[in-house]
């Protein structure tokens, strides 16, 4: 199949097929002699995993290991089950991050409980005096969108 199918019996944008086979992750796909890509069945499958992968939020480099393990059926999987707990705990502090973010957003939002004029608005007071306080950046990993 043409990368044109490939993308949509996938959902699969093209360009981001191009881009996973430019890092590595989907073998090249053999050319016709008009120069078209030809993706076969295999193609699709690992195409299949990388993106379930990058649904669970897994980084290209964690994808990397993953797809060295399926290619290598035999090999013990102790490094599958370590790079599985460690992204757990990427989750796990996002998940905190995340739950600080929505008590600051309440915070801000429990400053402005009737409408005002823009200049008295609680929330937008709120965020001036943090920004003039220097908060803290929130210091973002393993993030959707990051990778």
């Amino acid at each position: 199949m043409r990368i044109g199918e490939l993308a949509q019996a996938s959902g699969t944008p093209i360009e981001t097929i191009r881009f996973y086979e430019r890092e590595g992750l989907l073998p090249a796909a053999p050319r016709t002699e008009g120069n078209y890509r030809i993706y076969t069945p295999q193609h699709a499958e690992r195409l299949g995993f990388i993106r379930q992968c990058r649904n669970l939020d897994m980084t290209l480099d964690e994808v990397r290991v993953l797809l060295r393990f399926k290619d290598q059926p035999l090999a013990a999987c102790g490094e599958v089950n370590s790079l599985l707990d460690e992204h757990i705990g990427h989750v796990a502090e996002r998940i905190r991050e995340l739950r600080g973010l929505e008590k600051e957003l309440r915070s801000l939002r429990a400053a402005c409980l009737t409408p005002h004029v823009a200049a008295d608005c609680g929330i937008l007071n709120g965020i001036d005096q943090a920004g003039a306080h220097g908060a803290a950046q929130r210091k973002r990993r393993h993030v959707r969108g990051a990778h």
